[in-house]
């Protein structure tokens, strides 16, 4: 009972417990049953004795305190280190909601707004174009240059539908001209320097038409550097991170002696695409990637989690207003906008977008999944979701690009059968 307790304690320090909030279905909150969790953790452990991955960590807290945290396998195998809470992991793409609330935090002090065109910041997107294909008579398909119809807003950055595709997925001559740029092998240049590059290729859609997942939440936060007059770590740091304990995440780990703590996926399970592999983030990098360069613990994110859960709050101290989470986790792309989908919507069929997450707009087939969790995840395999009516989020950091999306749904379904859903 003793050792039960003290790990509890030491559970709330590192991943915090503060504020909850009462979500429920009927006034109460469902609960985590024990035969269920023991089904996550045997997923996770075969998993690991498959080779698919190294390890990993799973987190689920609920009415601010941890329900659910445990360490598996390995940070490397390579090392064979155990996998701690310490363990440093590439976010990638949840990169995107921490700057999607920094960007919200200017919001609110009325130094930016959503309907701004991103050209009030960035004068250079004032001139872009839209790349449209065009068949000539002989069957030869070109690229023509069409103008805006509209500008590009701010928030069309941040739900997606400024059409800055990533352009490694697809055959159209756009998304080459995008992956031939080369904007992810940027890591010696500023953001400054990354936006030149983007407004000098056409925009894949006319603004606000479809959800073309890619590099606007990297703009936005070009545009916080701007606004901030600070580099936008500095303006993290200042306003978000360090307020909150997040004193793991960064750009790339700076001190070698974390350098051990790096976690890495399996020696065959490196391409994020077939062109791309994880990047070594011991390596020292220029680029602040505000839509996917970020790296840090699970404790870390834990505290952000919290603090979106929270409504904006986290021990003692206001971030955001709930108004203004609620709009973030609106869904922001339904049919009342007209906004079609790309070939490959990551949200899936049951989920909009709001700013800076997918949102849950209906319940899959066959499950009880709550309406209104929103979540993202990264391409480095991590995942996260928060459940208000449950007034439960979690998180699970791994390092896997090819098993990812796999590996999520599975734990996903298995986590919301051990609340009954």
């Amino acid at each position: 009972m003793r050792a039960g307790l003290t790990l509890l304690a030491a559970l709330v320090f590192l991943f915090g417990g503060s504020g909850a909030q009462a979500g429920s279905e009927g006034g109460r909150a469902r609960t985590l049953s024990a035969e269920g969790l023991a089904k996550v953790s045997d997923y996770i452990r075969n998993e690991i004795a498959t080779g698919k991955i190294p390890g990993a960590i799973m987190l689920l807290q609920q009415h601010g305190k941890p329900v659910y945290y445990e360490n598996f396998g390995v940070r490397d195998v390579a090392t064979e280190i155990s996998m701690s809470a310490d363990t440093i992991f590439r976010l990638y793409s949840m990169s995107k909601p921490v700057t999607s609330v920094i960007a919200m935090m200017l919001v609110e002090e009325g130094k930016l707004s959503l309907d701004d065109p991103v050209s009030k910041y960035i004068p250079a997107f004032a001139g872009m174009k839209v790349g449209v294909e065009k068949k000539a008579e002989d069957g030869q398909i070109s690229l023509a240059l069409e103008p805006l119809e509209r500008p590009v807003t701010i928030k069309d950055l941040m739900r997606h539908t400024a059409g800055l595709p990533y352009g490694y997925y697809g055959g159209a001559l756009l998304n080459k001209l995008y992956a031939d740029a080369g904007l992810f092998n940027n890591g010696n240049s500023t953001n400054a320097e990354f936006v030149a590059k983007i407004t000098a290729l056409p925009l894949a859609e006319q603004p606000g038409t479809r959800w073309d997942y890619g590099h606007g939440t990297d703009v936005l936060g070009r545009i916080v550097e701007v606004i901030s007059g600070k580099s936008l770590l500095q303006f993290e740091k200042e306003r978000l991170l360090d307020p909150l304990g997040m004193t793991e995440t960064a750009f790339f780990v700076a001190d070698p002696a974390k350098f051990p703590r790096v976690a890495e996926p399996m020696p065959g399970d490196r391409n994020i695409n077939p062109t791309t592999e994880v990047r070594d983030i011991r390596r020292p990098v220029t680029w602040e990637s505000g839509g996917g360069g970020m790296v840090g613990t699970v404790g870390d994110y834990a505290r952000f989690a919290q603090m979106l859960l929270n409504g904006g709050t986290y021990e003692g101290r206001r971030y955001l207003k709930p108004e203004t989470i609620a709009l973030m986790a609106s869904d922001h792309i339904g049919p009342e906008t007209k906004v079609a989908r790309d070939q490959n919507y990551y949200p899936g069929d049951s989920s909009g977008f709001g700013l800076g997450f997918a949102v849950r707009t209906s319940v899959p087939p066959g499950t009880s999944w709550p309406l209104g969790e929103y979540r993202w995840d990264g391409v480095g395999g991590t995942f996260f979701f928060i459940d208000p009516e449950d007034d439960l989020f979690g998180i699970f950091m791994v390092q896997t690009p090819s098993q990812r999306g796999r590996i999520q749904l599975a734990l996903k379904t298995l986590i919301y059968q051990a609340m009954g859903r």
